[in-house]
C-alpha cells in the first residue's frame, strides 16, 4: 500500500447533530487536495435520525409520516446502501483516503474495510466475520452494514460499531403493505440482527472498543494512526453540505426516480417490479409503450459507482423492446462502455428487475 510511511489523521468528533453526522465525512472527502491527510473519523449522532441511500427512493423506502411523529429528521447520504435507523448507541467509522492509497476496486475496498471491523469485534470477544459483498456477521446474524462512494479525488468508505440497536423504531420507520408486514419486520430484525450488548451481555465501554479498532486499522493498513483535527475550509465546506442535504429537493430528487407525469393511454402502461441481487435491492419502474420501454427508472440499496449508474443505464434502456435477449445487449454495451462498479449486482440482475417489472402493471 503506498504511503506506509505516511500518518493516518483521527478525527474522534464525539457526538455531533444528526445531519452534521453525515456532512462532515463528505466534506473531509470533497475538501481533500493532493498531499491532505487520509483520514479515519469516529463519531456518533447526538439524537436519533433516518438516513437513506443515495439511489433509494425516500416514499418507497421510509413512512415520512412515522418518522415526522417521532420527531426523526431523514437525511440522503451520497453513499449507497439502504434505510436505516441511526442513534447514539452506533459509533460511525469513516475512511476518507486518496484513492491511490486504498485497494483499486470497490469490493477490495470492502474487504479490507471489514476485516478491521471484525478484528475489532474479535478482540472485543464478539466471534465476527466478514460476508462479502459488504456485511458483518456474527454467528449468522448480522451486525453491521458499510457503503462506500467516491468524491472527487477521495475514496470514502462507512460503517459502523454497533453497541445496540433500536429494533422496534427500526420497524416503524420502513415503508410496508400492512401492520401484518411490519411485524414480520420487527421479528425478523430481531432474529437477524445483533450487537455488542446482545453478545456481550452489556456494551463495551466507547474507549475500549475505539482503542480496539484503532488498533485493527493500524495492523491492517500498515500505517500509525495520530489525532488530529478538522481543518477551517472542512469546517466550512460542511456548512455548506449542511443547507443542501438538509433541503427537501435533495430528500425527493438526490438519488430516487425521476419521472414526470406520464400521460397513461391506450397502448402504455406503468410497471414496477424488485429483485434482490447478492449485492442489494434493485427497484425498477418502467413505462411500456406498445412492448417497448418509454422510460425506466431504477432505485434501490445497492452501490454503484460512479453515482448516476442508475440514470445513465435508464438512458441507455429507452426504447429498448422488452424482450430479455435485447435487454442484456443494452445493458451489456452499458458496461462495456461506462466500466461502472456494482458489487454485486450483476448485468442479469438488472434485466431481471426490468422483467419482473414488465409482469407487473401499476394501477394509473
Amino acid at each position: 500500500m503506498h504511503g506506509a510511511d505516511v500518518p493516518i489523521r483521527l478525527l474522534d468528533l464525539g457526538t455531533v447533530a444528526p445531519l452534521r453526522s453525515q456532512t462532515i465525512y463528505h466534506a473531509v472527502g470533497y475538501a481533500m487536495t493532493n498531499g491532505a491527510p487520509d483520514t479515519i473519523m469516529i463519531v456518533s449522532p447526538d439524537a436519533p435520525y433516518v438516513s437513506i441511500g443515495r439511489h433509494q427512493d425516500v416514499d418507497r423506502e421510509v413512512d415520512r409520516a412515522v418518522c415526522a411523529d417521532l420527531g426523526l429528521s431523514i437525511i440522503r447520504r451520497e453513499i449507497g446502501g439502504g434505510a436505516v435507523y441511526l442513534d447514539g448507541d452506533q459509533l460511525f467509522t469513516q475512511w476518507i483516503f486518496a484513492a491511490e492509497r486504498l485497494p483499486a476496486t470497490v469490493e477490495a475496498r470492502f474487504t479490507l474495510y471489514c476485516d478491521t471491523l471484525v478484528q475489532a469485534y474479535r478482540a472485543l470477544g464478539i466471534e465476527a466475520a466478514y460476508r462479502p459483498v459488504n456485511d458483518i456477521h456474527v454467528n449468522g446474524r448480522k451486525i453491521g452494514g458499510t457503503g462506500a462512494a467516491r468524491m472527487d479525488r477521495a475514496e470514502v468508505v462507512v460503517g459502523s460499531l454497533m453497541f445496540d440497536f433500536d429494533i422496534g423504531t427500526m420497524a416503524r420507520v420502513l415503508k410496508v403493505p400492512s401492520e401484518k408486514f411490519r411485524d414480520k419486520v420487527h421479528q425478523t430484525l430481531s432474529e437477524y440482527m445483533t450487537t455488542m450488548r446482545r453478545e456481550l451481555g452489556e456494551a463495551p465501554d466507547r474507549q475500549v472498543v475505539l482503542d480496539a479498532y484503532i488498533a485493527a486499522c493500524s495492523a491492517a493498513l500498515g500505517r500509525r494512526i495520530e489525532p488530529g483535527t478538522l481543518r477551517d475550509d472542512e469546517i466550512a465546506l460542511a456548512e455548506r453540505l449542511d443547507e443542501r442535504f438538509g433541503s427537501l429537493e435533495w430528500l425527493e430528487d438526490g438519488g430516487g426516480l425521476r419521472r414526470a407525469g406520464v400521460r397513461i393511454h391506450e397502448g402504455v402502461r406503468v410497471a414496477e417490479g424488485a429483485t434482490k441481487a447478492r449485492g442489494g435491492m434493485i427497484r425498477c419502474v418502467a413505462v411500456i409503450r406498445d412492448d417497448t420501454l418509454d422510460d425506466v427508472a431504477f432505485s434501490g440499496d445497492f452501490t454503484a459507482r460512479p453515482a448516476d449508474v442508475p440514470e445513465g443505464l435508464a438512458g441507455t434502456l429507452v426504447g429498448c423492446a422488452v424482450e430479455e435477449n435485447a435487454l442484456h445487449e443494452r445493458v451489456a454495451a452499458f458496461y462495456e462502455q461506462v466500466r461502472p462498479e456494482t458489487p454485486g449486482v450483476t448485468e442479469h440482475d438488472w434485466v431481471t428487475a426490468i422483467l419482473q417489472a414488465t409482469s407487473t402493471t401499476v394501477p394509473a
